[in-house]
């Protein structure tokens, strides 16, 4: 008999097939059973009728518990009033292992604390499973887009002796006879080297932030994507993010809508994310603030709620551009027009989401480099070979870092990006 998944039933109709997977609930009435399967690629039920099996089979059919792992035999038949399509006449059930315990995971509400300590079994429930498959186009589509692109992919190091956002936010492990080493913040400085060679590169892989926040938008361990791209100011660097946004959110929309059913989202926002994004200076931006309440002054950082606010006044994606440069990072380009302020920007997701990408135009004069790592009073020694990119061939650059789980967020519709990623890593957590 021949060994099908459930995603490919429906090519295999009148046949007998075999599928390999997991009980994730049955119910009875008199000598007929209705197995609820799924095998990792989706769900059937399977109709076992006790005269028809034999009492061997319909002996092991009652004894199952939630989650047994089963091979189930049948003919798959077409059945319009099934949540696929298709169902499966059962012939025989092997029992390949059937749980001592009571599955602890169960129909009814759990807390999410419950539901965390038991992520690794959670997992196999129907929400997290609709977002871990969101996830995984959301992934392809990047790597889809950056190599339709004529991107390079390069992968920067996890392990690094360089501090790329702040010093407060670090991870630090110690390094054999070199000292301290730190788990990246971002492989932003080594996409700079990296685009001086290739031209147009990016990453992607973890990041981890040592930041002790118990916010909604905060993880300890996440995966960003960065591109860096040579002779690009910051218009063309925001050109770039808004047509890898687009991207995405038209392959998640295109491949996803039961799945995006499964988390109760609204599609109707993210069929008006269309090129171009709205753009708004930060004067403007904190002006508008000001008008709503927020006490907001200029040269602050915008805040999660502040970023909140702003994002509600938008239907779509908007970039908050042209930041104080007291408020963002050393290696930003200070802006010409205003040398307060830098040729940046935040890319803010709407309904309330805020920000899910940050870049900037690059500091590509090694003087004005300098300066700004001494203000910062970062070890000099450190960002030796950074400074060479300077010293050899210098040129324009831009580039940016887009968090994976806070593009799933607002793309899902989920309140919490721990949902967004199978083991989320905050300060409270790092079991499972």
């Amino acid at each position: 008999m021949e060994r099908v998944l459930i995603a490919d039933i429906g090519s295999h109709v009148d046949r007998d097939v075999e599928i390999r997977g997991w009980l994730y609930n049955i119910r009875s009435k008199g000598k007929l059973h209705f197995l609820q399967l799924r095998d990792g690629s989706g769900r059937i039920q399977g109709v076992a009728e006790e005269n028809t099996v034999g009492p061997a089979y319909a002996e092991a059919i009652r004894g199952l518990k939630m989650e047994a792992s089963v091979k189930v035999r049948g003919r798959v038949r077409r059945d319009e009033r099934a949540p696929t399509g298709f169902e499966l006449t059962v012939a025989d059930v092997e029992v390949v292992q059937n749980p001592d315990l009571d599955y602890p995971i169960a129909k009814k509400e759990h807390g999410i604390d419950f539901l965390l300590e038991n992520r690794h079994l959670w997992l196999r429930s129907s929400r997290p499973h609709a977002m871990m498959r969101i996830r995984d186009t959301a992934i392809m589509a990047f790597r889809l887009f950056f190599h339709e692109e004529g991107f390079l992919l390069i992968d920067t190091p996890i392990l690094t002796g360089s501090i790329g956002e702040s010093a407060g936010t670090l991870f630090e492990v110690p390094y054999f006879d070199l000292g301290t080493a730190y788990l990246a913040q971002t492989g932003q400085l080594y996409l700079e080297a990296a685009c001086a060679a290739y031209g147009r590169v990016y990453n992607f892989g973890p990041t981890f932030r040592a930041e002790k926040s118990k916010t909604r938008r905060h993880l300890t361990e996440f995966w960003m994507l960065e591109a860096e791209v040579a002779y690009a100011d910051n218009e063309d660097n925001m050109r770039l993010q808004e047509r890898m946004v687009s991207a995405v959110v038209t392959a998640v929309l295109a491949g996803h809508r039961d799945d995006l059913a499964v988390l109760e989202r609204d599609t109707t926002p993210l069929e008006k994310v269309t090129v171009p994004f709205d753009r708004q200076d930060y004067g403007d931006a904190v002006k508008a603030l000001q008008a709503k309440g927020s006490a907001i002054q200029w040269g602050d950082d915008l805040g999660g709620e502040d970023e909140t606010v702003l994002t509600k006044m938008h239907e779509r994606p908007v970039f908050v551009t042209n930041y104080p440069k007291k408020a963002k990072a050393f290696y930003m380009k200070e802006n010409p027009a205003n040398p307060d302020t830098v040729l940046c920007s935040d890319l803010l997701a709407p309904e309330g989401y805020g920000e899910i990408i940050g870049g900037s135009q690059r500091e590509d004069v090694l003087e004005k480099l300098l300066a700004r790592i001494r203000e910062e009073k970062l070890p000099e020694e450190s960002y030796g070979w950074y400074l060479d990119l300077r010293k050899f061939g210098s040129v324009p650059h831009s580039g940016y870092g887009i968090g994976l789980e806070r593009t799933l967020a607002w793309i899902c519709g989920v309140q919490h990006i721990r949902e967004c990623i199978p083991f989320p890593r905050t300060i409270s957590r790092i079991y499972p």
